[in-house]
C-alpha cells in the first residue's frame, strides 16, 4: 500500500519504522510542529520527525488540518490509506474519506474501553489487569470507529505507565501491519463498538497525581505506577511536595487514613479499609530521587503523624 503516516511522540515511532521497513511505501509523514521543551524552552522536533528525517521521508508539519492546505498535499500524494498513531490532531471529515481504505487509527487500549487521550496511564490507574492495541476505522467521533483488529497484553502487577507505554508501542507496530494485510486481502470485517462498554481516558493534569490516602492501598499503588513518570503521584509534608516514584502494598492496621504507621527505615502509610502503602522511592521538592530510608535519615517522621488528604 501507499501510505501517509500521521504521528508525533515516541509511541508512534515503532509503527512508522515497521511500515517503512515493510513492503509498503510511506509517501509522507505528518507530525506536529516543533515546540519549545523544558525550562530553557528549546525548540524541539517530534520523535516522529527525527526518525522520518533520518530515513529521508518527506515531513509535513501543518499547524492545522482545517485550512485546506493539508488536504491539498494529501490529494497530491494520493495514498491508499492514512495510518494514524498518536498524531494529536482531529482529522476533518473530508480527509477521513479521501483514501481508498480510509484512515486507520492505532489506539493503545482495548476499545471501547479507555477512549481518548491517555489510555495507557488510565488503564493502570483504574486497576485494569489487561489492556492492548486496537486498530479502528476513523470516523467523526473520538475513538468511536469500527474495530478492525485488537490484541491484548497483560499488565504487570508493578508495571509503570512508562514501561507499559514501551511494550504497547512495539505491539502497536505489529497489529498495524496485520491490519494492513487484512485490509489488502479483504479478510477483516469491521465491527461496531459496544457503546455500553465505552469509557474515556481524559487528558492528564498535574493535580490528578495528588495522593488521597482515603483510597485503598491498591488504588494508591495504581495511581503511583500509572502516573510514573509524569505527572508523578505526590503528597505534601510541611507544604513541601513529595513525589512518590515507586511503592508496594503493605500490611495494614486499624488507623486513620494518611497515618504514618512505620517510619523506621521504611515509610508505610495507612490507607482506606485497613490497608497500607509502603513508599519505596520518593523525590522531595528541590531534591533528587532517593529511597524512603535515605529520606528518613535527614527528615525523621514520627509514627502516628497524619499526612493531610488535602492539597
Amino acid at each position: 500500500m501507499n501510505i501517509v503516516f500521521m504521528g508525533t511522540p515516541d509511541f508512534s515511532v515503532p509503527t512508522l519504522k515497521a511500515l517503512n521497513e515493510s513492503k509498503h511505501n510511506v509517501l509522507g509523514v505528518f507530525t506536529q510542529p516543533d515546540k519549545a521543551v523544558g525550562r530553557k524552552q528549546i525548540i524541539t522536533p517530534s520523535a516522529v520527525k527525527v526518525y522520518a528525517k533520518s530515513q529521508g521521508l518527506p515531513v509535513f508539519q501543518p499547524a492545522t488540518l482545517r485550512d485546506g492546505e493539508a488536504l491539498k498535499i494529501i490529494k497530491e500524494l494520493n495514498p491508499d490509506i492514512i495510518v494514524v498513531v498518536a498524531y494529536g490532531k482531529i482529522l476533518p471529515e473530508e480527509l477521513l474519506t479521501l483514501p481508498k481504505y480510509g484512515c486507520v487509527n492505532g489506539h493503545a487500549s482495548l476499545l471501547p474501553r479507555h477512549r481518548g487521550a491517555s489510555p495507557i496511564q488510565w488503564s493502570i490507574v483504574c486497576g485494569d489487569k489487561v489492556t492492548g492495541i486496537t486498530t479502528q476505522l476513523m470516523g467523526k467521533g473520538i475513538d468511536t470507529g469500527d474495530i478492525l483488529l485488537s490484541e491484548s497484553l497483560d499488565i504487570g502487577e508493578n508495571e509503570t505507565g512508562e514501561q507499559l507505554h514501551d511494550r504497547l508501542s512495539i505491539l502497536s507496530a505489529s497489529v498495524m501491519l496485520s491490519t494492513l494485510e487484512g485490509l489488502e486481502n479483504n479478510t477483516i470485517a469491521p465491527k461496531k463498538q459496544n457503546e455500553c462498554d465505552a469509557n474515556y481516558a481524559p487528558i492528564i493534569k498535574r493535580e490528578m497525581g495528588f495522593i488521597d490516602f482515603k483510597k485503598t492501598a491498591e488504588q494508591t499503588h495504581n495511581l503511583i505506577r500509572g502516573f510514573y513518570s509524569w505527572p508523578a503521584a505526590y503528597f505534601y509534608i510541611d507544604n513541601k511536595r513529595i513525589k512518590v516514584l515507586s511503592s508496594a502494598v503493605s500490611n495494614g492496621e486499624i488507623a486513620q487514613s494518611g497515618t504514618v504507621i512505620c517510619a523506621n527505615k521504611r515509610l508505610i502509610v495507612a490507607c482506606a479499609q485497613n490497608t497500607a502503602i509502603e513508599l519505596l522511592e520518593i523525590q522531595p521538592e528541590g531534591s533528587k530521587r532517593m529511597s524512603a530510608a535515605d529520606y528518613l535519615k535527614g527528615h525523621p517522621i514520627k509514627e502516628g503523624f497524619v499526612i493531610s488528604n488535602e492539597q
